[in-house]
C-alpha cells in the first residue's frame, strides 16, 4: 500500500520501524537511512522473515539537502518520517518540498550551533518578541506552511508522546470533555530505574539542553519565564507513586497555546531524581553542557557533544531499565455550564517494552507515536496541505491507534490538581 522512508536508526527509530513492520498492510515497503549504514543494516536483519514488510536500507548524511533528495528521488516514498535529530528538521523538510513528499518528525527544530551569527540574530527577536529564550521552537518550521500548501504536501511536527500524544489529549479534551478549557499541566513521570549514577533516557545533547534551559509556562496571554529548576511539585502518580516534578519550557506549549482558544494557563512539569539533578548542575558548573567549540590538545571539540560520547548510550538503557512511565494531561475548564477536571493518561512498563521492541519506554513512548502519525497520514485520516502540529487533526482515530499498538489511555474525572 505505502513506501516510507525511515532517516534516523537511533533508539526511537528502532522503535517505530518495528511498529511499523507490525502493520506491514500499511507499510508494504520500508527504506532506513542513516549516516551509519551498519546500524541499519543490523536492524533490518533482525526484522528480517519476522515481518512482510519490505525493508531496505540506505545511507544518507542527513545534514546534506541534496544527499537526502537524492536518496527520495531513488526510493519514490509516500511518506518521509525524520526520526533523526532536531537539527536536521530543514534541511529534511527541504528535500521533501524539492521532491513533493509528505513529511513527519518527532521534536521541533533547534540548532546544533547555538553560537551561529545569523541564527543567533533572528533567535534574539523571537526572545523579545515572545518572551521565552529557549533554543527550540516552532518558528524555523511554521515558516514552510505557504511552501508545503502550495505544494499541496503535509508537514506533521512533533508526533511523539510530548509533543504528540499530549497535544492529541489536548484536543480529545476540547472534543469530549469540555465546552471551555481554562488550565492545561502536561505531567511527564519517568519512575524507571536502570542503575546508573547519571545518563539520559534520550540523546543526551538534546536532553540536557532542554533541562538546563530557563522554564517557562503560559498564563492569561503571554510567556512566564523562571530560572531552570525553580518551581518544584510534589505529585501521586497512578502505578509509580510519589514523585517530585519540575516546570520546565516544552515545545507543545507554544502550539497548545494559538490552538486551544481561551486557554488561560498552560505548563509542563517533569520528573527528576535528586542524583541527576546534582550531576546535571555540576556538568553545567563546570561547562561540560557548552555548544561553543573549545580548543584541548590542539583539537576543537564542543564540550556536551564530548559528554555524550562519555555517558551511556540511552539505546542500550533497555535490558536494565525497571518500572514504568506515566505521562499525560490535567485539564479545567467547564462543560454545560459546570465547572470540571479530567484526567488523560498513559502507563508504560519499561520492562514489556525491553521484551517487545529491545527498548526501554521512553523511545517506546516516542516510537510508537511516531508510526501512528504516519499510520494516519498514509490512511488519509489526516491529510491536509500544510505544516500542521497533532492538535490540529481529529484525535479519535490516533488515540485509537495507540490503544491497540501499545499505549493505551487511562482516564480520571477526580483527579488531584497541582497547586
Amino acid at each position: 500500500m505505502s513506501r516510507v522512508l525511515v532517516i534516523g536508526c537511533g533508539g526511537v527509530a528502532s522503535v517505530a520501524i518495528q511498529k511499523c513492520c507490525q502493520v506491514s498492510d500499511v507499510f508494504t515497503e520500508l527504506c532506513i537511512a542513516s549516516r551509519t549504514k551498519s546500524k541499519c543494516d543490523a536492524l533490518a536483519e533482525k526484522l528480517a522473515g519476522k515481518t512482510k514488510t519490505i525493508v531496505t536500507t540506505a545511507q544518507v548524511d542527513a545534514d546534506d539537502v541534496q544527499q537526502v533528495i537524492d536518496l527520495i528521488r531513488a526510493y519514490k516514498p509516500d511518506l518521509v518520517m525524520n526520526i533523526a535529530l532536531p537539527y536536521q528538521d530543514l534541511t529534511i523538510m527541504d528535500a521533501c518540498l524539492a521532491c513533493g513528499v509528505n513529511y513527519m518528525d518527532t521534536a521541533n527544530y533547534e540548532p546544533e550551533d547555538t553560537d551561529d551569527p545569523e541564527w543567533r540574530a533572528i533567535y534574539e527577536k523571537r526572545c523579545e518578541k515572545e518572551g521565552f529564550s529557549a533554543y527550540f521552537d516552532y518558528s524555523w518550521q511554521w515558516a514552510y506552511r505557504k511552501k508545503f500548501e502550495d505544494a499541496g504536501l503535509t508537514a506533521l511536527l512533533g508526533c511523539g508522546f510530548d509533543p504528540g500524544v499530549t497535544q492529541a489529549y489536548c484536543a480529545y479534551a476540547a472534543k469530549h470533555e469540555f465546552d471551555q478549557i481554562d488550565t492545561i499541566d502536561i505531567l511527564d513521570c519517568n519512575g524507571g530505574d536502570h542503575g546508573y549514577a547519571f545518563a539520559t533516557n534520550f540523546n543526551p545533547e538534546i536532553n540536557l539542553r532542554e533541562v538546563s534551559a530557563p522554564g517557562s509556562y503560559w498564563e492569561n496571554g503571554h510567556w512566564v519565564e523562571i530560572p531552570a529548576m525553580s518551581i518544584k511539585r510534589e505529585y501521586t502518580f497512578d502505578q509509580v507513586g510519589d514523585k517530585d516534578m519540575y516546570l520546565l519550557h516544552h515545545e507543545e506549549i507554544e502550539s497548545l497555546a494559538k490552538t486551544i482558544p481561551g486557554v488561560k494557563r498552560i505548563r509542563f512539569f517533569m520528573t527528576f531524581g535528586q542524583s541527576y539533578l546534582d550531576h546535571m548542575r555540576c556538568l553545567e558548573d563546570v561547562g561540560m553542557l557548552s555548544t561553543t567549540p573549545i580548543s584541548f590538545n590542539g583539537q576543537e571539540i564542543v564540550p556536551i557533544q564530548f559528554l555524550k560520547a562519555l555517558l551511556p548510550d540511552p539505546a542500550s538503557l533497555g535490558p536494565r531499565t525497571k518500572g514504568k512511565t506515566n505521562i499525560g494531561c490535567i485539564f479545567t475548564g467547564t462543560k454545560d455550564g459546570k465547572e470540571k477536571t479530567y484526567y488523560i493518561y498513559n502507563i508504560c512498563d519499561h520492562q514489556s517494552c525491553y521484551q517487545e521492541v529491545s527498548s526501554q519506554a521512553i523511545s517506546y513512548t516516542t516510537g510508537v507515536p511516531a508510526m501512528c502519525g504516519a499510520l494516519m497520514m498514509l490512511t488519509g485520516k489526516w491529510e491536509k496541505p500544510g505544516v500542521y502540529t497533532v492538535e490540529e487533526f481529529d484525535p479519535d482515530p490516533f488515540l485509537d491507534a495507540l490503544d491497540q499498538y501499545g499505549l493505551p489511555r487511562s482516564e480520571s474525572h477526580t483527579p488531584a490538581l497541582v497547586d
